[in-house]
């Protein structure tokens, strides 16, 4: 099991916001950081968003890697929102009553029903809602090899709500995959001066406070990963239900 598991490629979740932003250096980055994915054999999982550093850095990848690298995951009321879908229509697997099952994959765009294919932006699964997603999107990168985790670029309220999930996850003992924080130009300063005050004022343990790990530039996110040392202050709970 152990050996099998050392040959699969790593598996790593980007959370990002959907749209550009104001400084350009964060599309810069989500394409860096699909080049990065390219050069060490990293699958790429994320929201399926088509717009934005999702697009960019799901697109760039695919452009490199091909579409197999790929695998967006978006609850069905976004897929109405979502341009690159085109409103269309997507064929349904049967079962819907867990993370495989829940699995549509849709052709961009799918007007009729036709055989599956990959898009520009890798392989997309659509899910019934947001919980089903982010379950979806972490038993992925359970899936991968050394190295698998998850890694937030620039986002907004869904981005640092996804990052902070994942946090708790691994607190608990649900996972024990590394959260990376890429902060770029500063822009998750304001939350890593908060999980420092919170180790002050004691309402995160000293250990847990290096769960969330930083990374100020696209080539120390791949160390991070594979370089991640879990929390010796992690709960060890029994989680064989999740």
């Amino acid at each position: 099991m152990a050996s099998s598991q050392q040959k699969k490629p790593a598996v790593v979740c980007v959370f990002c916001g959907s749209v550009s932003g104001n400084d350009p250096a964060h599309m810069e980055t989500a394409r860096a950081l699909a080049h990065e994915f390219y050069r060490n054999n990293i699958q790429l999982v994320y929201g399926g968003g088509t717009a934005g550093l999702m697009g960019e850095v799901a697109r760039t990848l695919v452009s490199l890697s091909g579409p197999q690298a790929v695998h967006g995951v978006i609850p069905r009321a976004l897929v109405r929102v979502e341009k690159g879908y085109n409103g269309s229509k997507a064929a349904e697997e049967s079962s819907m009553t867990d993370g495989k099952g829940a699995e549509r994959v849709v052709q961009d765009p799918v007007e009729v029903a036709a055989p599956l294919q990959e898009s520009e932006y890798g392989i997309t699964t659509i899910v019934p809602d947001m919980h089903t997603r982010k379950r979806l999107m972490a038993a992925k990168v359970r899936e991968g090899g050394p190295g698998s985790g998850f890694v937030s670029l620039a986002g907004g309220f869904g981005t640092i709500e996804e990052v902070m999930e994942m946090t708790t996850w691994n607190q608990l003992g649900i996972h024990q995959l590394p959260v990376v924080l890429l902060n770029i130009n500063g822009y998750w300063d304001g939350l890593l001066a908060w999980v420092k005050n919170a180790v002050r004022e004691g309402y995160i343990g000293v250990e847990n406070g290096s769960i969330l790990v930083e990374a100020k530039i696209v080539s120390e996110v791949w160390p991070r990963l594979v370089g991640y040392k879990l929390s010796n202050g992690r709960m060890k709970l029994n989680w064989t239900d999740e």
